[in-house]
C-alpha cells in the first residue's frame, strides 16, 4: 500500500489548493516543490533579492528555457529564432519556493464571467486562433470562488454593474484593503468621462485572519514576499494548514523529472531529485502536476510509459499546444509634486496603501471599427517605490546613451523627490494559437542532463488590437487626473507570470489533453490542477480561477479515491 493516498507536483496556487482540500478530507498528501521553503520572517524588503539577484528563481546556467521568437531573417527559414534564456537573461521563472509565484503576486483578484466560458460560441471563430467553448461553465465554478474568498482571504467590495459576474454571496468577507487618496482622484477624472469606477478585490487580509495578519501597507508588495502572511499565497493561506493537520508533507528542493506509468497506463510513481541531488521516487495512488504551465507540460512531455509513448496524455499531439499568456496593455503617466496644489501633492507622496480601482466598461467591446469582441479590465496602480528599477529606468537619455555621474545624479532625484508613476494595466485575452506552445528542447539540458522547455510565443494581432483599445482609455483617464507625459505600451510580447495553457481540458482526447474533471487522459490517476487546464484564459489574471478550479478538482480526486 501507498505511504501517500495524493502526490502533488508544485505548490503554487494549483499544487496548494489541491493539498489543501485532500488533506482537509482526511488524505494522506506528499507534495513535492523544487524550490525552498521560506516563511514570513524571512520577506524583507530587500529590492537587489527581488529585482537583481533572482533569490526565489533557479539559476540560468543551471536551470533555463528556450524561447521561440518570430524572426523574419532567421536563417534556416523556418521564421522563428530560439535563444537560450541564459544568453537572453529572459527569466521565465516565477517564484520557485513553497506556494510559488503565488508569495510575488500583487493579488489582484478577478472571477473570470460567464461570457469568458463561452469565447466561440459568444464571438465566434477567428481566423487563425483555436477559441473554443469550455467543457464546463461559470457555474460549475461559482461554489469554489466563493469559497476561495473565504479559505484564501479576498478584501474588497461588490458594487453593481453591468459586466458583474452572478454571485452566490452578497460581498467580500473581508472589507477593502486602506485606499490610496488617489482613488478618489480616479474616481472623479472617471466620472467626468461617464467611465464607472469600481473597487478592486484584493487578495490581501485587511483584517487578521487565524495566524495571518493583516496588511502592514510597506508600499512593497507586488514581486515581494509578504513578512505579514497578508497576502493570500498558497503558502500562507492554504499549505500551513494542510501541514497542520499532520496529513500533508511538504518536501522543498525536490525537482521531479519524470512520472512512471504501468503497461495500464496508470501513474504509479513519481521520481525526482532531492537536495542534494540523489535520484528519488514517491508514490501514491493518484499524482496531481500543478508545476505551472510550462513546466507541467515539460513534464508530461518527459514521461513517456508503455500506454504513453509520446509522453503522458500525449497520444493526439496535444500536450504543450495552445499555450496562453495575458495580453493587454499599458498606460503610464506621471504625477509631478510642484504641478499640485500642495493638498493634492501632499496626497500624491502617501506610500502603503493600494489604489484600488478597476474598470470593466469594456469588457465586451462594441466599437464600429472592432466590431463585437471580447475585450477586458483595467486596474489602476501606483509606481513601484523599488528605487533599482527607477534608476535602471534613468539610466539612458532620450537617445538612449548612458548617463553618468551629477547628470544621472539629477535624474534620478527627479524620478524620486518630483513626482509618483501611475499607471493602468489592461488585461484581455491571449487567443490560443499554433505559434504558441511548449516542446521539447533537442539540444539544452538542465543541470541534471535533462532537456529544458523550448518554448514559441507567437501571439496573435488580434491581441495588440484589443490591448490598444483598452490602453487608449486607460491614458484618458490618466490625462484626465491630471498625469503629465502620459505613454501607452502594448506588446506582443508575452507577461512570463500570466501563463496558462499548454494541456487545456475538453470532451475529445483528440484536441485536449485533460477531460473536464482536469483529469489526464488515458492516466485516470493523474491529475493537472495548475493554470495548464485553461483553454482560454479571460482578461483578468488567472489566479483566483486556478485556486478554484484546483478545490473543485480536488473534490473530483477525493470522490474517486
Amino acid at each position: 500500500m501507498s505511504e501517500f493516498d495524493v502526490c502533488v507536483i508544485g505548490s503554487g496556487a494549483g499544487g496548494g489548493a489541491v493539498a489543501w482540500r485532500l488533506a482537509m478530507a482526511g488524505k494522506r498528501v506528499l507534495v513535492l516543490e523544487k524550490g525552498p521553503w521560506f516563511r514570513e520572517a524571512d520577506f524583507f524588503k530587500d529590492e537587489l533579492a527581488c529585482c537583481r539577484r533572482g533569490a526565489y528563481t533557479p539559476d540560468l546556467r543551471e536551470q533555463q528555457h528556450v524561447i521561440e521568437e518570430a524572426d523574419d531573417e532567421e536563417a534556416n527559414d523556418t521564421g522563428w529564432r530560439g535563444t537560450p534564456t541564459r544568453e537572453s537573461g529572459w527569466d521565465f521563472w516565477n517564484g520557485n519556493v513553497v506556494g510559488g509565484s503565488s508569495n510575488f503576486m500583487s493579488g489582484f483578484f478577478h472571477r473570470m464571467k460567464p461570457v469568458d466560458f463561452r469565447l466561440r460560441s459568444e464571438f465566434g471563430p477567428i481566423h487563425g486562433a483555436n477559441v473554443v467553448d469550455w467543457p464546463i461553465a461559470y457555474d460549475d465554478l461559482e461554489p469554489y470562488y466563493a469559497e476561495v474568498e473565504r479559505v484564501v482571504g479576498i478584501s474588497g467590495r461588490v458594487v453593481a454593474h453591468p459586466f458583474l459576474e452572478p454571485r452566490s454571496t452578497p460581498d467580500f468577507p473581508y472589507p477593502p484593503t486602506l485606499e490610496h487618496p488617489v482613488s478618489a482622484w480616479i474616481d472623479a477624472a472617471c466620472a467626468r468621462l461617464g467611465y464607472r469606477a469600481l473597487p478592486l478585490p484584493r487578495a490581501i487580509l485587511s483584517q487578521p485572519r487565524g495566524t495571518r495578519r493583516a496588511c502592514e501597507y510597506s508600499g512593497y508588495c507586488g514581486s515581494y514576499g509578504c513578512a505579514s502572511g497578508a497576502k493570500g499565497s498558497a503558502r500562507a493561506a492554504l499549505l500551513d494548514e494542510a501541514v497542520a493537520t499532520g496529513r500533508c508533507e511538504v518536501r522543498p528542493r525536490s525537482q521531479v523529472f519524470r512520472l512512471v506509468s504501468d503497461a495500464r497506463g496508470q501513474v504509479v510513481a513519481a521520481e525526482y531529485f532531492d537536495r542534494d541531488d540523489r535520484r528519488r521516487r514517491a508514490r501514491a495512488r493518484a499524482f496531481v502536476v500543478a508545476c505551472q504551465a510550462i513546466e507541467s507540460a515539460r513534464l508530461l512531455l518527459s514521461s513517456p510509459g508503455p500506454r504513453h509513448p509520446r509522453g503522458l496524455g500525449n497520444r493526439y499531439g496535444q500536450v504543450g499546444r495552445n499555450l496562453i499568456f495575458s495580453a493587454g496593455g499599458v498606460s503610464h503617466g506621471r504625477l509631478e509634486f510642484d504641478a499640485l496644489d500642495p493638498e493634492r501633492a501632499a496626497q500624491a507622496r502617501v506610500v502603503g496603501p493600494f489604489l484600488n480601482r478597476t474598470l470593466h466598461d469594456w469588457y465586451v467591446i462594441d466599437d464600429p471599427e472592432l466590431g463585437r469582441v471580447k475585450g477586458g479590465v483595467l486596474d489602476f496602480l501606483m509606481g513601484h517605490p523599488n528605487v533599482i528599477s527607477r534608476a535602471l529606468a534613468e539610466r539612458r537619455d532620450d537617445d538612449g546613451q548612458l548617463v553618468w555621474g551629477r547628470a544621472f545624479k539629477r535624474r534620478l532625484e527627479n524620478a524620486i523627490r518630483g513626482g509618483r508613476r501611475i499607471d493602468c494595466e489592461a488585461f484581455a485575452d491571449w487567443l490560443p494559437t499554433d505559434d504558441c506552445f511548449v516542446r521539447l528542447d533537442g539540444e539544452v539540458k538542465d543541470k541534471w542532463g535533462r532537456p529544458v522547455a523550448r518554448v514559441r510565443v507567437g501571439a496573435h494581432p488580434h491581441d495588440l488590437k484589443v490591448g490598444r483599445y483598452l490602453a487608449e482609455r486607460g491614458a484618458r483617464v490618466l490625462e484626465a487626473l491630471g498625469a503629465r507625459d502620459v505613454v501607452i505600451g502594448v506588446s506582443d510580447s508575452p507577461p512570463q507570470n500570466l501563463v496558462a495553457g499548454g494541456c487545456r481540458f475538453g470532451r475529445d482526447p483528440r484536441r485536449s489533453v485533460l477531460d473536464p474533471d482536469c483529469r489526464v487522459h488515458g492516466a485516470d490517476n493523474l491529475f493537472v490542477a495548475d493554470g495548464g487546464f485553461m483553454p482560454t484564459g479571460g482578461s483578468v489574471p488567472p489566479t483566483w480561477t486556478i485556486y478554484a478550479n484546483a478545490l473543485r478538482v480536488g473534490d473530483r480526486i477525493a470522490a474517486q479515491l
